[in-house]
């Protein structure tokens, strides 16, 4: 079933080039607000072009360069040609104050949640490179798929819309709902703000059919329509996307660097969804400078599917690496009440709002492992990357809305003066 924008907005509108503004993190702990040390958000002044191109100004937002990659990575093949500025870039890391955490234990938060409002999430950092390719073949639009809540289809769409690109994306649904309107709640909203083309496939039909064999058939259709269509798989993963955390470990090592107090990281953990953030976060582990253990937990599939994926993506770019010596412990999560109800208490806690979906799951397991193991955990620096995905918690308003019961009326006493007009409503 399709469901597409009936008006489009100017036919070839000009890229906005916006300001940068500096962004301070102040953790909500169970007394007052207080404010925790912070990575700089600017990236380190460098003499390397592609770093210096991430710190965002007027001429580099929305801009198209070329790519040099990290000396420890230049051995990969192959090699991007060029790199699209779309995110916003380095994202901030800072310390994360999770209550009952094993002795001299610390955990840091790296925010790529703060990517960019429309774009945040992980994923924006894979479409840089996926989006630079897909112009550079003379592309007039792009096609991904995904489930209903996608994050990746919703910063596909928005990311094809920055370079005046259509975005055709195929969404997962029920059966029950797969020939409805799909509606405007999360990431469906800012998708079809965006006009986005959107097909709705039912589970069932999915999983008969696949991924590729739907972006095929769809792909196809658009070529022969006269249309110039390139196609992004699932979550952006593949070995062209990987790039995105391979450059963002290099990101991760610059910010390392100029802090006074250095910090060591002994352990990466992040949400294993499509396998390209855990792919790339690996091997740049494995070849930089860090050498933390990267644990991820997967929140569909099972740990040996994840690890041949992403044993096919590091062969792709010839790493000549196994996975399984690179990414540890990879772990199952998934979606419980316990974990929604996780996700309450660490945004009271921490200020801090996870998504259900990938992060949220991620931080549960992490926990939940170092409550049941502590030794494995004690006197360690982890860094949890948050991926996103706050536009899904709009999906989960009925699982949510039994946690969250703090509200009342405000009692005003008879006493209080009143006057008509003296209180103004802008």
């Amino acid at each position: 079933m399709l469901w597409s924008a009936t008006a489009r907005l100017s036919a070839n509108p000009s890229p906005l080039h916006l300001p940068v503004f500096n962004q301070s993190i102040t953790v909500f702990g169970k007394s007052k607000p207080s404010r925790v040390c912070c990575f700089p958000s600017r990236a380190m002044e460098t003499n390397d072009d592609t770093s210096k191109a991430k710190g965002l100004s007027f001429d580099d937002f929305l801009s198209k360069k070329p790519y040099s990659p990290p000396t420890w990575a230049s051995h990969l093949k192959p090699i991007p040609s060029h790199v699209f500025s779309l995110a916003h870039l380095p994202t901030p890391i800072h310390k994360w104050n999770l209550p009952n955490l094993p002795q001299n234990t610390e955990v840091w938060l790296k925010r790529d949640d703060l990517s960019g409002m429309q774009l945040s999430g992980n994923k924006v950092r894979k479409l840089e490179f996926l989006l630079a390719e897909a112009v550079a073949q003379g592309a007039d639009c792009i096609i991904t798929i995904g489930g209903i809540q996608s994050n990746h289809c919703r910063a596909t769409a928005v990311a094809a819309k920055y370079l005046n690109l259509d975005s055709y994306l195929i969404l997962r649904t029920s059966k029950l709902l797969v020939d409805k309107d799909p509606g405007l709640t999360g990431n469906l909203l800012v998708e079809r703000f965006m006009g986005a083309h959107i097909q709705l496939i039912s589970k069932e039909e999915y999983a008969k059919i696949g991924s590729v064999a739907l972006t095929n058939v769809l792909k196809e259709q658009l070529l022969k329509e006269g249309r110039r269509p390139y196609v992004i798989p699932v979550g952006g993963s593949n070995s062209l996307g990987t790039w995105g955390y391979i450059e963002a470990m290099r990101e991760i090592e610059e910010q390392l660097q100029i802090r006074s107090n250095r910090v060591k990281f002994d352990d990466i953990v992040v949400a294993c969804g499509s396998g390209g953030t855990i792919a790339g976060l690996s091997l740049g582990s494995w070849l930089g400078a860090l050498k933390a253990k990267v644990h991820a937990f997967c929140v569909c599939d099972d740990p040996d599917y994840f690890y041949d994926f992403v044993q096919d993506l590091i062969d792709g770019l010839q790493a000549g690496v196994n996975a399984r010596d690179i990414a540890k412990g990879l772990g199952y999560a998934i979606n419980t009440s316990e974990e929604l109800k996780f996700v309450k208490e660490v945004a009271t806690a921490t200020g801090v709002v996870l998504d259900p979906v990938y992060s949220g799951k991620a931080a549960y397991g992490m926990m939940k492992d170092m409550a049941e193991n502590p030794n494995k955990w004690e006197g360690r620096k982890v860094l949890f990357v948050h991926t996103g995905g706050l536009l899904g918690l709009f999906d989960k308003v009925d699982q949510m809305a039994p946690l969250v019961g703090n509200w009342q009326r405000m009692d005003v006493k008879e006493s209080i003066p009143r006057k008509e007009g003296i209180g103004k409503m802008f």
